[in-house]
Order: C-alpha cells, then structure tokens, then sequence
C-alpha cells in the first residue's frame, strides 16, 4: 500500500506484507501506548478489521489479532481500557470513506488463517532487559531468567522466608497478569508441571508480585508480562533451544543455569540482617531463623 494513515496519537504506516503502527510521545497519549513506542504488525497476525462510530465526531478503526499471534494482547487477557488498545485508530468522522478504503485494503490482505488462532507469536513483544517495581518487591527479566527481590516495607512474612526468586524461563509454563486498575492486581508466573490448582493469594505467592497504588502500572506491568510470555512460548516451542521468532536467541535450560550467577556476598549479607529483623519482631521463629541463614551462606 506505501500509504499513511494518520489518527489521534496514532499513526498508521501501510506496507505491502504489514502495517506499522507509532504512538506519539504527547502528554495526551496513554503512557502504555508511549511506552510501545511502535510496533509493526503482520497482516497474518490479524483475524479482520473493523470501522465502527466514536465519541464526539470521530470514527474508530481497530484491527483485530488473532488470538495467539501478539503476546501483549495474549497477556492484557481483555483487560485493557479502549484507550490503551494499541490496535485502535481514531480518526475524525469526516474521514470515515478514507478509513473504510483502508479497513477494505487490510481485509484483502489477511491471510488464508485469519480466522485460526495462531500457532506462534507473530508480533514481537518489547525486547528484555525489562524492570518494574510492584508492591511487594522488584521484577527483572533479564531474557532468561525473572527475578523477584522483595522489599522490606510490601512483601509478606511468607515471602521474606521464601526469599527472593529466580526463575529460568525453561522452568516456566506461562504467565497470568491481572490489571492493577482492577482489585488483586498481580503478576503470577505459572511453572511447568503445575496441577492447576488454586495457586493461593498473590501476595503470600512467592511466585507472584501484587500491585498497588503507583506500583505494577499498567506501562511498566503489561510490556513485562508480555516479553516473559513470549520468551516462555519461544523456549516451549524450541523445547528449549534454537532461534526466537522474532531473531533473538533463547537459552537453553543448561544455559538459563549458568544465567542464574551466584548471588552477590553483600546482598546474602542484606538478607540475613533482614532476617534478623524478622526475627526480633517475632515473625520466625528460632529454628527458622537458624534454617533459613544456613541456606544463604551455603550460597556464597
């Protein structure tokens, strides 16, 4: 097509196989769409196309992917507001024609899979490494492994005994990220091998983080949760090993290992006087104390 589509916020850029969709940096824009950037995507990735009025003399035109093609969208798990979906342009009303023109050019673009969900990620997630600091602690994603560190002043006494977490994503099965706009919002990695069952509150999970009022938003949380996915489902498909979809390499679970380096002396030094902490104020007891500081200097 080689045409340019432009909306509020939003640009759409036509290509012969994909459109490229960029976000304005303006303070009107959502800061989720802000924190996108751009994104570019296949025409194979979307199951159709839609026109439809908008608020106060505009029109929308949304694309609609294809479940299993965008790890982003996979993630928000339908939870994101209407203006956070990054699959929508709106446009105003008097430009209804020109936008029905393109909504029929990406329609005769789709391809013979539309209508399927799709067997891989065809729409690259934001790339590693990602932070974001929730309630009860720090989340890093290095690529390939996540990291939770816990802060002293959100993290449960059933987090702080279980101390802080590294999880190789060959150990990973998927990802579950609950909005924080809504009640128990959290970010909760979900293990391979997992029997499904009630996996507890997200705040005493030491597989979860919890969000709360500024912490685990929705531009910093969902992005996260999105390249966590990706990588978990590349690593499933690869069964471990070989090319990312999207070129960037997944470890292999021999890797992911070595990833995970020895913990620093001063940080095992930090948590044992955590630990001491908890103990004085009568949150372990003397044996778990005693248990607990033997296995962080069987670290060192």
């Amino acid at each position: 097509m080689g045409d340019v589509l432009a909306g509020f916020h939003t640009v759409w850029e036509f290509d012969a196989d994909s459109v490229l969709i960029r976000f304005e940096r303006g303070i009107r824009t959502p800061k989720l769409l802000q924190a996108l950037g751009e994104r570019r995507i296949p025409y194979e990735a979307l199951a159709g196309v839609e026109l439809t009025p908008g608020k106060r003399g505009t029109v929308v035109l949304r694309a609609v992917p294809r479940p299993g093609a965008d790890p982003l969208m996979d993630a928000a798990d339908g939870q994101l507001k209407e203006n956070y979906d990054p699959y929508r342009l709106v446009l105003p009303a008097e430009r209804e024609t020109l936008a029905e023109y393109y909504a029929d050019e990406i329609r005769a673009a789709l391809g013979p899979d539309a209508k399927a969900p799709a067997d891989t990620h065809l729409v690259a997630a934001p790339a590693p490494p990602l932070a974001f600091k929730a309630y009860d602690g720090k989340a890093s994603f290095d690529g390939s492994s996540v990291i939770f560190r816990w802060f002293w002043t959100g993290a449960s006494s059933a987090k702080w005994k279980a101390g802080d977490q590294r999880f190789p994503i060959s150990e990973l099965a998927g990802v579950e990220w609950r909005s924080p706009e809504v009640f128990n919002g959290h970010l909760r990695l979900v293990a391979r091998g997992a029997d499904g069952g009630e996996p507890g509150a997200a705040d005493q999970n030491p597989a979860a983080v919890v969000f709360g009022m500024g912490y685990g938003l929705v531009h910093d949380s969902l992005p996260f949760a999105a390249a966590v996915l990706e990588a978990v489902r590349a690593a499933s498909t690869s069964n471990g090993a070989g090319p990312h979809p999207h070129g960037a390499p997944v470890p292999s679970p021999v890797e992911a290992q070595q990833a995970a380096a020895r913990p620093d002396p001063g940080h095992i030094a930090d948590r044992i006087r955590h630990l001491g902490d908890l103990h004085q104020a009568g949150l372990l007891t003397d044996d778990e104390f005693t248990a607990k500081k033997a296995e962080l200097l069987a670290e060192l």
